[in-house]
């Protein structure tokens, strides 16, 4: 798949690197200043060697005992397996259409066909090793970037934007995308496009006031902002799901639009080795996190979790859908 001319290629599509080693993340949500410096705007950093990996969690028990335990277990996250739990068969199923999985997709397609969330700039907030959540979202915006913490993640994400060996395999979810939207495009060129405005893949943390770090290329205030399974997942009680949210909404232009997707009443998830605490939250949480954070609801829908897809890899009971749209000022 062609990227285009070369001036228009991303950073890393001039070359293609070998896939990183295997390995465990720089655990926590610290972020480590020096390689944020080092890796922003970058469209994959390298591996992080150890030390990076301890400092990235040493600061964070530093910024707030709070999040040490979350920095702990999050050293120990593993991608692959993630993937495996979570979008791989049973929950991978997307021909069940009363799966998790077609759910979200149409939450978002849905969303997306209204129109009305659009513009130049999209933020991936906590992307994670998953791209499905933009495959809806790349036909409306030309500059998107992806996020996250963990150097492993940021590195699973590489190779898929690179079409490297060992890159897990979304066409399923692509096909069914574009199923839904029935616009007569192929999973092909939908993957070619998201690669294609997939601009930069940075790090992020969303515990401090500037998500980014100071100094970041990222457009800014951005016109909207993506977000799945991270602010719940990293978030030790609701008063820190609050004030990620709140760090998150200074990234968003005033009347700009916020897609957030979450696990409902959910208390831990497993990655590989990793078993990691989530904070449990409710309908009625979400919604009064996102008006305190200054934005009017436009849509929350929820999804209850069948038992065929409680799989025994984590306790979620469901799935909450959030459009919300920030107040202008």
């Amino acid at each position: 798949m062609g990227w285009g001319d070369a001036a228009a290629q991303p950073p890393w599509a001039a070359h293609r690197s070998p896939p990183p080693q295997e390995g465990h993340p720089g655990g926590g949500l610290g972020a480590d200043k020096g390689a944020s410096r080092r890796l922003r705007d970058t469209k994959l950093s390298s591996s992080m060697s150890g030390a990076d990996q301890k400092d990235t969690a040493d600061m964070a028990s530093h910024l707030n005992p709070s999040l040490e335990p979350v920095a702990l277990a999050y050293q120990r996250f593993e991608p692959q397996a993630y993937l495996r739990n979570n979008y791989s068969p049973p929950r991978g199923d997307l021909s069940r259409l009363d799966g998790v999985g077609p759910w979200k997709l149409r939450c978002l397609a849905q969303t997306f066909a209204t129109g009305e969330v659009s513009g130049r700039t999209l933020i991936d907030i906590g992307s994670g090793p998953t791209i499905y959540q933009l495959l809806s979202a790349c036909a409306h915006f030309e500059d998107i970037t992806m996020t996250d913490f963990l150097a492993v993640n940021r590195q699973e994400l590489g190779l898929w934007l690179r079409e490297e060996p060992g890159a897990f395999d979304w066409s399923a979810y692509s096909q069914h995308v574009c199923l839904i939207e029935g616009k007569g495009e192929s999973w092909q060129e939908k993957e070619r496009q998201l690669r294609a405005r997939v601009k930069r893949v940075v790090p992020i943390d969303v515990h401090q006031p500037q998500p980014l770090g100071t100094g970041s290329l990222v457009p800014l205030p951005a016109d909207a902002l993506v977000s799945a399974f991270c602010l719940e997942s990293v978030s030790p009680d609701l008063a820190s799901f609050q004030r990620a949210l709140d760090h998150i909404t200074t990234l968003l232009r005033p009347g700009g639009h916020l897609l957030l997707i979450g696990g409902l009443e959910e208390s831990w998830y497993l990655a590989g080795e990793a078993r990691l605490v989530v904070v449990p939250v409710c309908e009625r949480e979400v919604r009064e996190a996102l008006v305190r954070s200054g934005y009017e609801v436009r849509d929350l829908r929820t999804y209850l979790m069948p038992t065929h897809q409680r799989t025994g890899v984590d306790d979620v009971k469901g799935v909450f859908f959030a459009w919300a749209q920030k107040e202008r000022v």
